[in-house]
């Protein structure tokens, strides 16, 4: 077998480059689906230390396979400890002692302000979508947070409908003038690459696409003129033990 396998989805070389953004001993705030895939894949290879919370209430939970919702029961039957979610909340998010924070998201802007709530006028809505849930408090109080969407000019859009979680609002400065704590987003994965604030300007720019797509691509799908940083690097495709350890997780998930 290669190091870097051909046979790779969209959704696996997104779950690995998420993966690869952890380091080992820190503490992640994880959500389900692609995030939980990310968070379980760091942990079972590069960062075996890495303390996994999930909004109800487990924490350095251990999982073989990857639960359904945040109310699965093997998240707390691996877990270190199960407290309340106001203690989730309250003890370890908002005080700012979790490190990584992950969220999706319908629309992001430019600026990685975030909308979970409604599409077209709030008041008159084309479509209303599920909601925060923790999501602005993720964004507000993490050390960092990691976005994981496709990449769509649906989803990619100049002006988000309805900020639901704050990026870095208009540009430099928002965040603190808001009293957030957190240092903002620091990523957006992709299905075709990563995106990173400009130290400047804030703006989302291009820093990593993956083997075989271009900026072009990458602008076609993007509803602002999205720039490419210094020193463009194309990332590496997921290893044959990535895969392997992620096909695991997934295969025990359908069992």
């Amino acid at each position: 077998m290669s190091e870097h396998p051909a046979d790779y989805t969209a959704d696996e070389i997104m779950t690995v480059t998420a993966a690869r953004a952890l380091r080992d001993g820190r503490t992640c705030f994880v959500g389900i689906g692609l995030p939980s895939g990310a968070a379980n894949l760091a942990r079972a290879t590069h960062a075996p230390g890495l303390v996994l919370i999930y909004e109800s209430g487990t924490i350095g939970t251990k999982p073989d396979r990857l639960p359904l919702s945040i109310g699965d029961g093997i998240l707390a039957e691996t877990a270190d400890a199960v407290v309340s979610v106001p203690e989730i909340f309250n003890y370890w998010l908002q005080p700012g002692r979790i490190d990584v924070g992950f969220l999706g998201a319908a629309q992001i802007d430019k600026f990685g302000n975030i909308n979970t709530t409604v599409i077209g006028d709030y008041s008159d809505p084309k479509t209303r979508l599920p909601g925060a849930g923790g999501a602005p408090e993720i964004a507000a109080s993490c050390r960092e947070v990691i976005v994981i969407v496709r990449q769509t000019r649906r989803a990619f859009v100049e002006h988000v409908d309805f900020i639901t979680s704050v990026g870095y609002g208009s540009g430099p400065g928002s965040r603190e003038r808001l009293g957030l704590t957190g240092a903002g987003p620091g990523k957006i994965i992709t299905d075709l690459g990563v995106l990173e604030p400009d130290p400047q300007t804030c703006e989302f720019t291009a820093t990593g696409l993956y083997p075989g797509v271009t900026l072009d691509q990458a602008r076609e799908r993007t509803g602002w003129d999205l720039a490419a940083a210094p020193g463009l690097v194309t990332l590496p495709p997921p290893t044959a033990t990535e895969l392997a350890a992620l096909r695991r997780f997934t295969t025990r998930a359908k069992e």
